[in-house]
This record gives structure tokens, C-alpha cells and sequence, in this order.
């Protein structure tokens, strides 16, 4: 059995989300928790928070035991981009692409 949880729309590049998503997939989640709590950066604090989510619905709708779980996928999709202009040189205008991201975190239980 798997529980899933979602976050999308955030306000963070996926390039950089990345980075830190592919720092948990396939370790235990409280080795998970410890990567992203040591971290200083934002997408980490985001992380952990649908990590945490991801857990509660797999204790609490599925009843499984917290101390097996593991991330069984972590993944981060680019979502939509909200396009800004600003000026540019010789009277132009010059693009401020800010993007966000989805971020989808599925944990199983290791038997």
C-alpha cells in the first residue's frame, strides 16, 4: 500500500526543487525528515511539508506503521509560469519568467 500527497502551484523553481527532492527518494522517511530539516534552503522547507502530509495520510487513512515507511517516489513538475516584463535596454522589453512548481511525494511501506 502507498499514500500520496500533492502540493502544487509553489512559488519555487523546479530547477531548484530538484536538487533537494532528489536528496530523499528511496531513503526511510524519518532519514527523509532529518536531509530536510538540516537544510537552509526553501524548497526543502516546502518539502518536508508535503513529506509530513504524505506520512499523515499513510498513518491516518491507511493505517500504517510510521517506522516503515519510505519515499517511494518523489518527484517535482514544473507548473504554470506567471510571466512578468521589465525594461530592458534601448526602450525593450525584457522577460521575468517566475515559475512554480508541483510536488508529489508517494510513500509505501517496507515489508
Amino acid at each position: 500500500m502507498e499514500a500520496k500527497a500533492i502540493a502544487k502551484s509553489l512559488r519555487v523553481s523546479p530547477i531548484k526543487a530538484r536538487l533537494v527532492v532528489d536528496l530523499i527518494r528511496g531513503k526511510n522517511v524519518s532519514d527523509a525528515l532529518i536531509i530536510l530539516s538540516n537544510m537552509n534552503k526553501k524548497p526543502a522547507r516546502l518539502t518536508k511539508k508535503v513529506l509530513d502530509s504524505a506520512v499523515a495520510n499513510a498513518v491516518n487513512n491507511m493505517s500504517m506503521d510510521e517506522n516503515t515507511l519510505y519515499v517511494k517516489e518523489a518527484r517535482v513538475d514544473a507548473g504554470p509560469v506567471m510571466k512578468r516584463g521589465m525594461f530592458d535596454s534601448r526602450g525593450r522589453i525584457g522577460h521575468k519568467d517566475k515559475r512554480t512548481s508541483h510536488i508529489v511525494i508517494t510513500v509505501a511501506s517496507r515489508d
